[in-house]
């Protein structure tokens, strides 16, 4: 690698001016652009190569809206940004760290130093108003934070008397996200029997890295640190095989999954611009140690996915500069949490239905919430068995993380996130459904037992906040303790496909309209997000997934050998059967790919998400019988 100690990472928000800025970047000739960074609604991140010189003749303008401008019809911004009226200009955001992207490919002559691209953060307007995911995000936490301020100064903090409302000033934002992923080298396969006998026997989790994944891994960590993440571990996850070596020595099969984490963050907006540059950070470094990086929620189905918790808190500074969580009870081994904090999951759980296509958008995300791979299915929550002895209940949605020695470490993690999730949306909906719980806290006069009780209410068992016909907390495994018929009636029935999920959405216009209070992340821009979804799954349906199942549908053909018998000749009908139910069109029957591709064309998406699940059903099927037939034939 090349020697970087004289590398500038990144530029601390609010520690130098524009004076300041420009002489740091005259001392670093080695960063020769600079690149304005929105970020539409799918999450995607732009990037652009602008000459420094132009940063240097007039830096005002990147902050102005004139420096930059993109085709907002050609990004995620369906419905707003049309063909016809396309232009979005970006606004730098100064608020934020700066990074530098450093392409180590391409060594300046002059320096010897790998070229470098500021990347700036910045919010993207279209038609005078922002449209961008940063843009929600702030303008989602600036109106939560104004609505509570004025909430607790005419009602104070219910059950939480040692601090008084007068004395808060403001209210702060804490956020953090852990990143899961899979390595492997380029053009390797590990069979998928292998992956899955490994998790079983629990060969990976936390176990020593080795080669070049250590290195890798060590050198990721470091990196993170470099750009003022406070990198806290790496560790493996539970996916994986051990490496396979060549006669030589030399690593020739890697396929492991592990696991990243950094210092969580007071400000949002940092928060999710941290979890964007650890990705790159993380994809380029083990590329130059020669493996390929993936942030799919469920690569391999039948294995472990990989998830990006989220943690969310909320907390309130004083006169003093003092900082109190508002989730921390006043006796941290009498109560679990405070009233807030029981108003807070309250407001998550009861809203969840319509904030889940925001969360988990694509067939791949919703892949990985199946039950026995410790990724959540229903939507409830854990807030342990004891105040006195916290405990985790790692298989719902979203639990209390607590420490009784440290009330500021309470917070709530949502687990249903993945790498690929839009962390900026995500945050915004979870801020603002919490605040609609915190406000009923506040405002409802009762007691943080009586909170506590509405959460842990029965099924059929009617509340003043929450539902009727659901339970929104447990303490048991909700996968072992439970029936798939119990969890659909306890929790509600979990989505299966996309138009499932969003069908939450469209069924569920209050819960929408609460969603879209304040405008801080307003209606029609939701609507864009849902359509951008719809769109891609149509799409990846018919585009990749059914092309794909029609591939591996082809390849199970016949076995044709000396010592094949009539069990072998019966097993090859049955998959014979089902490969031609699945592909294969008849005179008097479409194959079950044909149908479902009829059905996404002519618009009839309860039928299509019906086909893709039998789809999916029938592939299983069709494998589990294949590799029936072939281990039989010698």
């Amino acid at each position: 690698m090349t020697n970087t100690k004289d590398l500038l990472y990144y530029i601390p928000a609010g520690q130098y001016g524009k004076e300041g800025v420009l002489a740091l970047l005259e001392q670093h000739p080695e960063i020769k652009f600079v690149s304005l960074v929105g970020i539409d609604l799918a999450g995607n991140d732009t990037d652009e190569k602008i000459p420094m010189s132009a940063f240097f003749d007039d830096y005002e303008a990147f902050f102005e809206g004139r420096a930059v401008q993109t085709d907002g019809s050609s990004v995620v911004l369906t419905n707003i940004a049309t063909l016809n009226n396309a232009r979005v200009d970006m606004w730098g955001d100064p608020s934020v760290n700066w990074f530098v992207d450093y392409n180590y490919e391409n060594i300046d002559e002059a320096t010897g130093l790998p070229t470098g691209t500021l990347r700036i953060p910045a919010f993207l307007m279209h038609n005078y108003r922002y449209v961008d995911s940063r843009s929600i995000l702030k303008n989602s936490c600036d109106y939560v934070r104004a609505e509570l301020l004025s909430l607790i100064k005419e009602h104070g903090l219910p059950g939480m008397p040692h601090v008084k409302a007068d004395d808060v000033v403001d209210i702060i934002f804490t956020s953090a996200t852990e990143l899961e992923f899979w390595v492997k080298t380029p053009s390797r396969t590990v069979t998928k029997k292998e992956l899955s006998v490994s998790q079983k026997l629990q060969e990976q989790y936390w176990q020593r890295t080795h080669g070049t994944v250590r290195t890798a891994l060590e050198q990721a960590v470091e990196r993170l640190d470099q750009y003022g993440m406070e990198a806290e571990m790496g560790h493996k996850e539970v996916g994986g095989v051990k490496a396979k070596l060549d006669e030589d020595g030399h690593e020739a099969v890697v396929l492991e999954q592990l696991e990243i984490d950094w210092k969580f963050s007071g400000n949002p907006l940092q928060t999710a611009d941290n979890e964007l540059q650890a990705r790159i950070i993380v994809r380029e470094v083990f590329r130059e140690n020669g493996l390929d990086v993936t942030f799919n929620a469920k690569p391999i189905i039948g294995v472990a996915g990989s998830g990006e918790h989220t943690h969310f808190g909320v907390m309130a500074k004083l006169k003093s500069g003092k900082l109190v969580n508002l989730f921390s009870p006043e006796d941290m081994r009498k109560e679990s949490a405070s009233s807030l904090g029981i108003g807070a999951i309250m407001g998550l759980l009861k809203h969840y239905e319509a904030i889940n296509p925001f969360i988990s958008s694509t067939t791949d995300s919703l892949n990985r919430l199946k039950p026995g791979f410790e990724a959540p299915v229903c939507i409830v929550t854990s807030l342990g068995t004891d105040p006195s002895e916290p405990s985790r209940n790692r298989t719902i949605l979203c639990g209390l993380i607590r420490d009784i020695d440290n009330p500021m470490a309470t917070r709530y993690e949502l687990r249903s996130p993945n790498p690929y999730t839009n962390t900026y949306t995500a945050l915004a909906l979870i801020f603002i459904s919490a605040f609609d719980g915190m406000k009923y806290a506040i405002t409802s006069g009762k007691t943080q037992a009586q909170l506590e009780a509405e959460l842990s209410k029965e099924v059929g068992e009617s509340a003043d906040y929450l539902a009727t016909n659901r339970a929104y907390r447990t303490e048991k495994d909700v996968f072992d303790d439970f029936t798939q018929e119990e969890r659909n009636q306890m929790f509600g029935v979990a989505p299966a496909t996309v138009w499932e999920n969003i069908k939450g959405y469209h069924n569920n216009p209050e819960l929408v309209e609460t969603l879209a209070q304040g405008n801080a992340f307003a209606k029609d821009l939701m609507d864009s997000f849902i359509a951008s979804i719809l769109k891609r799954w149509k799409l990846v349906l018919a585009h990749r997934l059914i092309p794909d199942n029609l591939d591996t549908v082809r390849k199970m053909v016949a076995i044709h050998t000396d010592s094949r018998n009539s069990v072998d000749d019966k097993r090859f009908a049955e998959v014979n059967d089902l490969r031609f139910y699945l592909a294969k069109d008849s005179d008097d029957r479409k194959s079950l790919f044909t149908r479902l591709i009829d059905a996404l064309n002519s618009g009839e998406y309860d039928l299509a998400s019906q086909l893709q699940i039998e789809m999916n059903d029938k592939m299983e099927e069709l494998e589990a019988k294949y590799a029936n037939y072939a281990k039989n034939i010698f």
